[in-house]
């Protein structure tokens, strides 16, 4: 969430920071905007002027009393003022709410670095590290490569629909040695604290980390039923809005949310593999071939929750870790610093790391590390004690390290041999068992 002194201060810059974001404009009624703030500050004024005309009134009953005096007179007035004071909180309560709403559906405010432009073609190409392999041979994508090796998808549509896969043998041999692999990495190189965090998470939850209310259509939600209703062991529990979860993001960054944490805990830096769901709701007709683009899928996510003055050191950090991964699974990948209408609801700036996959013969996403500022963070409540002894707001920050199906994608894409066989990586072989190929 913006800070609203943001938009007092100076409305005409953010409107002018939201226009570089992502189509459809306007973000911001501008002149509901205004109206509201013009009535806040009336109402505010009047009822600052009833508290102070209430406390001389006090003063003077008080008074009064101590002589012995009638007082009857101006304890009516401060009678008739506390009712007006409870009508202009209740007034205020509703502006208050409605500018809430208003904040609660503005994204983040892109940082000074991020490349302007309105889509993808004006992201700028960071770096490149690796080769893509010359093949003798033309070569396959992972659809027909996985599918002597157990990556059925036939399987998985006659269980839950259209993309959704179901994986068995080699191929779900690698899938968990990949997950495993990169947690190990992660904590055991990078610093990160492994957890393991629920799959399935309240509304308040999301609305922290930015995915509700702007996003619902593109989660998958659930709504829990009175505990009443389930037979015995009934507390008649109230009915509660819940959502699977699209990325561990949303459950390690709100693991902060409402509380002042020591400034000396900080970085914290979390790590989960978890399942993410996804409704893909925006998504109609892309990627609808093989694991590219799924409504479940893995991924190891990395959080850290950091003190302002260091979060776009750590974002290069993260970036790093991500990188790590690709490095050691020796898959070419490129780094790209996505532009300002490219860039995710909650990040004020973003990184994707693509990965080279021959059978499309083009780079495509396998991580997004992001810095949010202090955008989730105002959302959640999420603080620290800085030097002064006072809360201020921590920054989040997020990056897939990786994803993990689509890792599975790559090492087969990139490792594949004429005869249909995969070359793995080396370091996944202590993971494998010590099998160094995967044939059918």
């Amino acid at each position: 969430m913006l800070d609203i002194n943001l938009l007092r201060r100076d409305l005409d810059a953010v409107v002018a920071a939201l226009q570089a974001r992502k189509n459809p404009q306007p973000f911001l009624d501008v002149e509901r905007f205004r109206t509201l703030e013009s009535e806040r500050k009336r109402l505010q004024t009047g009822v600052e002027e009833l508290q102070a005309r209430r406390n001389a009134l006090s003063k003077q009953v008080g008074q009064l009393k101590a002589k012995g005096q009638d007082a009857s007179e101006p304890m009516a007035e401060v009678g008739r003022i506390a009712g007006q004071l409870s009508e202009g909180a209740a007034s205020l309560e509703l502006i208050q709410a409605e500018l809430n709403d208003m904040l609660m559906g503005l994204p983040n405010l892109p940082h000074a670095s991020v490349p302007k432009g309105a889509d993808e073609a004006a992201n700028v190409e960071v770096r490149r590290w690796g080769t893509p392999a010359a093949f003798d041979f033309t070569p396959r994508d992972h659809v027909d490569l996985g599918a002597p090796l157990g990556l059925d998808f036939d399987t998985g549509a006659r269980l839950s629909g259209s993309r959704f896969s179901f994986l068995r043998g080699p191929v779900a041999r690698l899938h968990r040695a990949l997950a495993q692999f990169m947690l190990d990495l992660q904590t055991g190189e990078h610093g990160y604290t492994e957890c393991y965090a629920p799959y399935i998470v309240n509304r308040e939850i999301l609305e922290g980390t930015g995915q509700l209310p702007k996003f619902k259509e593109d989660m998958f939600w659930v709504y829990r039923g009175s505990a009443g209703d389930a037979g015995a062991g009934g507390g008649g529990e109230e009915q509660a809005e819940q959502y699977l979860i699209s990325t561990s993001e949303i459950s390690l960054t709100n693991a902060v949310r409402e509380q002042i944490l020591p400034a000396e805990q900080l970085p914290l830096k979390l790590t989960a593999h978890s399942p993410c769901f996804r409704s893909e709701a925006g998504s109609a007709g892309r990627d609808t071939r093989g694991m590219i683009r799924q409504h479940q899928f893995d991924k190891v996510e990395m959080v850290q929750i950091v003190h302002p003055e260091t979060s776009y050191e750590a974002l290069e950090q993260m970036v790093g870790h991500a990188e790590a991964v690709l490095q050691k699974l020796q898959l070419p990948y490129r780094v790209v610093a996505l532009s300002s209408g490219d860039m995710g609801f909650s990040a004020a700036k973003t990184y994707d790391l693509e990965v080279w996959l021959p059978g499309q013969g083009a780079y495509r996403e396998i991580s997004s590390c992001s810095n949010c500022e202090a955008f989730q963070a105002r959302r959640m409540q999420a603080r620290f004690r800085n030097a002064q002894g006072k809360p201020e707001l921590v920054h989040t920050l997020n990056g897939s390290g990786l994803a993990v199906g689509r890792t599975l994608v790559a090492v087969l894409e990139n490792g594949q041999r004429a005869d249909g066989s995969i070359a793995l990586p080396e370091a996944l072989w202590p993971y494998m068992g010590g099998v160094k190929e995967l044939r059918a």
